[in-house]
This record gives C-alpha cells, structure tokens and sequence, in this order.
C-alpha cells in the first residue's frame, strides 16, 4: 500500500481522479489537481490561509440566490470570464466581438416593439439606440432577436432589486432590412457589488471595482454563433480599468447629445436625449458557411 506524502501526494490524487469515466471530466480533473498543488507549493500556503480560501467560497455560494451571481462575479473579476470568452469566442474579421455575460441576466425579457421604450417610467436622460443586425458577409438578419438589458441611472440592475416586472430589459426584433430600435435610458458606469465576499476581497486591493456604462446584448441565431456583448459609451470612465475586462475597441461608439426634437423612432421628444448608431455582426456557424 502506498502511503500519502508530500511528494507523491499529487501523482495519487493524480490518479485517483484520472478514473473519471468521461474521458475529459478525467483530463480536466487531473490538471486541476496538478495546479491547485503546484499553486500550494509555489505560495508555501499554510493552514490558515487554506481554511481562509475555503471560507470565502463558501461566502461566495451563501450570498448568490437566484438573482445574484457571486461565482460569476468572481471569475469576471480574476480575468477567468473573459480569458474563458476570448478562446471560445473566435470569430473572424469583421464580426462583433464577444465578451462577459455578467452576472445579471434574466431569462425570459418581454418581446418589444420597435423603438419601444424599456425604461418607461424610470428616471434618466432618454437614449435612443438603431443600426442593423448582419452576416460577416453583408446581408442584412431579418428577424433577429436583440436580448437586451442594463443598469439603471444609479447603476443598479432588475436582480438587484426587489421587483416582480421586467425592468430596463427587453428582446427586440429586427425588421426585414435588418434595422432595430430601441429606446432605454443612458446607463451609467457603476461599481460591482461591494458588500459580499468578491467585494471584500478587492477593498483589500488598489483594483478599481467599476465598470465602465454599458448595455449588455445576447443574440442567439440559428445559423450563426450565439454573440453575448456590450456596447460602451465612447469617452467614459473606466474604459481603461474595467474591472471584469470586458472592454474591447470595437465595442466603443459614441454616444451623441441631442436637443429636443424628433428622435430616431419618429416621435418627439421635449428633453435632451442622446442618440447612437451600431450594427451587429453576426458570424456564421461552421455548418452554416458549408
């Protein structure tokens, strides 16, 4: 019988788990052991700093319900997200470029019209978004579903809240033409949850917790890859420190001024508003392009 020690303790636990009957629960199984040891011995990681680590993942599944993601807020927060979203989200030139999820979607948003509003009734300047939806190949995606959704102008989301209805979240369809319109209220850049663990880990660091204004899209199109992205407001804060790293150039438009007057949708609005433009690309499925 072989006997546990501190220099074969990796290859048994190793092998151990190298039994998995999925061939690639074994593989991943494996070298996570090898890391997690590997980790142990490279920061000589004592008791307490172990039962520390194990602590807060404990905090970390205590404070997460069905409206809070703790664990998603976590990885965003190591980088893990999107390194995660950048190796499985390849797409080619031209393409819209993925990035997080975040830890605030709801399922199951109300279809809306176009250009209907998804703030009604909830404070902020009026913003106006239009553009289309299409192929790297140039045609137009009639009938594409934008899944969209935000924060609000105190940077707060719907799953932060304690609210029944849909709030400042909608799917969106496009035309045959493949244009949109939506209208919202400009979203504000807004710390991450600062009163759990994830919070109270990164108080302990110099590491800005805020992200930059942004709204969330999901698209999943039969036929194309499924696109989980944010537009961000060109010259805002925290483009430079995302916390989560989820900004990419090409997600950066300008968000414009405008006087009172006839919006995008047709209608009149008697305040300022703020207008942008951005068109979606959608990159074909590899059975798609064949």
């Amino acid at each position: 019988m072989t006997h546990a020690t501190e220099d074969n303790i990796t290859d048994l636990a190793v092998d151990r788990w190298s039994t998995a009957h999925d061939p690639r629960l074994a593989e991943v199984m494996a070298s996570l052991v090898r890391h997690l040891h590997d980790f142990a011995r490279e920061v000589r990681l004592t008791e307490e700093e172990w039962l520390a680590g194990l602590q807060w993942l404990t905090r970390v599944g205590q404070i997460s319900d069905d409206k809070r993601e703790e664990a998603i807020l976590a990885s965003d927060v190591l980088g893990l997200s999107m390194l995660v979203v950048q190796m499985n989200n390849r797409f080619g030139p031209g393409a819209t470029p993925a990035t997080v999820l975040g830890p605030f979607h709801i399922d199951g948003s109300p279809a809306a019209p176009y250009g209907w509003d998804m703030s009604e009734g909830i404070e902020g300047t009026p913003f106006f978004l239009t553009g289309t939806v299409r192929s790297v190949t140039g045609e137009p995606i009639p009938g594409a579903v934008l899944d969209v959704w935000q924060a609000d102008a105190d940077g707060t989301y719907e799953a932060q809240l304690d609210v029944d209805e849909a709030r400042l979240r909608a799917k969106y369809q496009t035309r045959e033409d493949g244009s949109y319109c939506l209208r919202t209220i400009v979203p504000l850049g807004y710390a991450i949850p600062m009163d759990g663990p994830v919070g109270d880990l990164i108080s302990r660091t110099d590491i800005s917790y805020y992200r930059p204004c942004h709204i969330h899209f999901l698209f999943e199109e039969e036929g194309y890859e499924r696109l989980v992205t944010h537009l961000f407001a060109e010259g805002a804060e925290y483009l430079e420190t995302d916390v989560v790293f989820g900004v990419k150039e090409a997600l950066v438009t300008p968000f414009v001024a405008q006087e009172p007057g006839e919006a995008p949708d047709g209608t009149t609005v008697d305040v300022p508003f703020v207008t942008a433009t951005y068109d979606f690309v959608l990159q074909p499925t590899e059975s798609a392009a064949d």
